[in-house]
């Protein structure tokens, strides 16, 4: 019943996987071989004579055409993967190897090294389909078969493979911009924002305020297993939580690191027939990492771990740290104004421990501090982000909880 969140964390798996996406390229190349071979074996059903142009290639010119492109295509699909991986190398090295899963989740790469190996695998099977007529005296007689459609297809992935190449280095270099990575990663986090914005409005519309119990759980469950809490199901939660009157603390929100000891969900009230303690347990998946998926302080995370390197004595980058400070004091203005900004949401059935305005703060300007107040030129740009979002934002209790954030900076010196 709450194997949703399992399924949840596959298909984010599946999106950060460099395989699924050459892999379903491949499937449908061989589809095409399929249906291209096919139609040049029925060639007189189509209704219609093919194009001179179609018809003017021989056995031998065919096969030699084909093995080109399947040699040609293969060969540049294992350069553009070794590029692949020193942008990899370089980005991890330089920017901090939690920002790998961006790169692998990069569509623009994977739909690239997809297309050159699903052309390389549809010449393979186009080259082995081109027969060359037997003497006339051999026991079993074949006729010479040319598949004019299906070589003319293969020319035309050809030739989008050679505009692949073009775009993807291009490409490359602009994936280990560090502007381009800051932009990404402050981008990602303003939509989350705004998204969790959304949902608690819509949690604060149709919630109730239930008084929780101050006596002790009657029951605390945990994974059995040590990772990164990825995915909860709170919509099966709320579910279960409200068809059989129970209240539920989740004491593990997503991004926490639980052991098997670890007690990742607390519920009162007594779990009746049909529901059972692994529906509960069935709503959460665990990964062996922290992951952007409903979790938007591991992309703030992302942001302070890029100013700390670039503030290192080892790479001493002030502008590096005030491009990623710009993009967190935009975040910040998102959750501070965008409809209101981010609020508590009523303590219903299910209670989880939400992200706030002030928790954004400390984790990012708050954990930053230590880094930038040591170099008077990042110093000087985070006072001036504080002073300008006073001035920026129009939401009052953010206002007031943005102050008292300053003032204990200050004190903190």
């Amino acid at each position: 019943m709450g194997s949703r969140a399992r399924l949840i964390k596959l298909l984010q798996d599946i999106r950060a996987s460099y395989w699924f996406l050459p892999s379903s390229l491949v499937i449908c190349a061989m589809i095409l071989a399929w249906a291209t071979l096919f139609l040049d074996r029925h060639v007189g059903d189509l209704g219609f004579d093919l194009p001179a142009f179609l018809k003017n290639t021989q056995v031998d010119g065919a096969r030699t055409v084909m093995s080109i492109v399947s040699e040609s295509s293969f060969g540049v699909a294992g350069v553009m993967f070794s590029m692949t991986m020193v942008a990899v190398s370089f980005a991890s090295g330089n920017f901090g190897p939690r920002l790998i899963g961006n790169f692998m989740r990069d569509r623009g790469n994977q739909w690239s090294l997809g297309i050159l190996v699903a052309t390389f695998v549809y010449a393979l099977l186009i080259t082995r389909a081109i027969q060359t007529a037997t003497p006339d005296d051999a026991q079993t007689a074949i006729e010479a078969f040319v598949p004019h459609i299906s070589i003319f297809t293969a020319l035309l992935l050809m030739t989008l493979s050679v505009f692949v190449v073009i775009y993807f280095v291009h490409h490359i270099p602009e994936t280990i911009n560090v502007s381009n990575i800051t932009a990404s990663l402050g981008d990602r986090l303003c939509e989350a924002l705004r998204n969790r914005i959304e949902e608690q409005q819509e949690e604060n519309r149709d919630g109730t305020r239930i008084d929780w119990a101050e006596r002790s759980a009657d029951l605390s469950l945990t994974l059995g297993v040590s990772g990164y809490i990825q995915t909860l199901n709170k919509a099966e939660l709320s579910k279960l939580a409200r068809e059989h009157n129970l209240l539920i603390e989740v004491t593990a929100p997503v991004g926490t690191f639980v052991t098997p000891d670890t007690a990742v969900l607390r519920a009162w009230g007594q779990v009746q027939d049909g529901v059972s303690e692994s529906d509960l347990i069935n709503c959460f998946a665990s990964g062996n990492s922290r992951t952007e998926h409903q979790n938007l302080l591991f992309i703030v995370d992302q942001l302070v771990e890029m100013i700390a390197r670039a503030l290192s004595p080892g790479v001493n980058d002030p502008f590096t740290a005030i491009n990623c400070m710009n993009w967190l004091f935009s975040a910040m203005v998102v959750a501070a104004n965008h409809r209101g900004g981010l609020t508590e949401t009523p303590d219903g059935r299910v209670r989880i421990s939400e992200v706030t305005f002030l928790r954004l703060l400390e984790q990012g300007f708050a954990q930053s501090r230590p880094y930038t107040k040591s170099d008077p030129l990042t110093d000087a740009h985070l006072q001036e982000l504080l002073a300008r979002m006073e001035r920026e934002i129009t939401t009052l209790r953010h206002l007031k909880t943005l102050r008292s954030f300053r003032r204990t900076l200050d004190k903190a010196e």
